[in-house]
């Protein structure tokens, strides 16, 4: 041990800072699994034909589900969704009830992105006014399910919002309805509707991991040094001992 003093201080931080450093890299390895096995089932969920939301009901994951839906939209209660940027411009994604008459269920339909470059004047926009036939995929958070508490600002329509909580719009307008956000796909009635599968990419979180584990060695590739150089500055001085 006497070829190796680091000091107690610097060894206390390594102790704390390195399996810090290194689960964080772990944790971002992880998070590329959970990302690859995201976009298989999307790919996977593409391939197949579209469900009634009757048989939705009865699915065990319905994340990236395609549906066929049949019915109309309520022009009366949109909700936009804010901070949304497209190409580094800001704007908002349309939400509005949609009754499907199949099932006899509303559903949450987002149509999609529309700019917003004066926040002064709200976004105007066009709703269908007569029965559609759609086709739309289920949105699922990553790590949520849906919605089942929470409640939206009592303002105006169309209503600003930060976040997309179905069952609190069912809940406040007295109606049956799916407690996922459904997205609608490109067609007549759609906006600009190009939706990411996910925000970060399995290699982003590879870049990231790896720059968590280059963190840790640079920490302790330091710490090495610092030990090694304070023994042999101990070694080299000298001594005042009488002869």
């Amino acid at each position: 041990m006497s070829a190796f003093r680091p000091g107690l201080l610097p060894s206390l931080l390594v102790l704390l800072m390195f399996p810090c450093l290194i689960a964080l890299g772990f944790w971002q390895l992880a998070r590329a699994d959970e990302k690859r096995d995201l976009l298989a089932a999307h790919q996977a969920q593409q391939l197949l034909a579209p469900i009634s939301i009757d048989e939705l009901e009865q699915h065990p994951n319905p994340a990236y589900t395609r549906v066929q839906l049949q019915g109309f939209f309520d022009a009366q209660h949109p909700l936009l969704l804010d901070n949304r940027t497209r190409d580094g411009k800001a704007g908002v994604e349309v939400l509005q009830p949609f009754y499907d008459q199949a099932s006899g269920l509303w559903l949450l339909l987002n149509r999609g992105w529309l700019p917003w470059p004066d926040r002064r004047v709200m976004p105007i926009f066009a709703t269908p006014d007569t029965p559609l036939r759609l086709q739309a995929t289920v949105y699922v958070p990553l790590g949520e399910a849906f919605q089942l508490q929470g409640e939206l600002p009592a303002t105006g329509w169309p209503r600003l919002v930060s976040e997309v909580k179905p069952n609190a719009l069912w809940q406040q307008l007295g109606r049956a309805g799916l407690g996922y956000e459904v997205r609608l796909q490109p067609g007549p009635a759609s906006f600009q509707s190009d939706w990411p599968v996910v925000a970060l990419s399995p290699d982003k979180h590879i870049g990231y991991a790896v720059q968590w584990f280059a963190l840790a060695a640079a920490l302790l590739g330091l710490y090495t040094y610092l030990g090694l150089s304070n023994a042999r500055e101990t070694l080299h001085e000298p001594s005042h001992r009488p002869a």
